[in-house]
């Protein structure tokens, strides 16, 4: 369908987010642990890190993730962010109601 690719962005995004916020909350942590606090299968936890990595929003270290530089620009751009996606969300939905 037209939206299933979409669909699939933000799944992987809300499972980035969780892992995220678990690693800023309860880090440093390893993957087994995330995988359990999470009830994510330890492959998505792996994905979901490198990805954050990747952004610097985290950092990996000897016990195990921790938030990384780029946390605290994403906590003050997320609001932003997210009322930019909720506009062009809504646009979407005006145009497909008027077919």
């Amino acid at each position: 369908m037209l939206f299933d690719q979409i669909e699939r962005e933000l799944d992987i995004s809300e499972r980035h987010l969780v892992v995220l916020k678990t690693v800023v909350e309860k880090g440093p942590i390893g993957i087994l642990k995330l995988a359990e606090e999470t009830g994510m299968p330890t492959h998505k936890v792996r994905y979901s890190l490198r990805v954050l990595e990747q952004e610097q929003l985290i950092k990996p270290s000897i016990q195990g993730a921790i938030a990384g530089p780029a946390v605290k620009k994403f906590k003050k751009d997320f609001v932003d962010d997210m009322t930019r996606l909720q506009e062009m969300t809504a646009t979407i939905l005006r145009i497909g109601r008027s077919i």
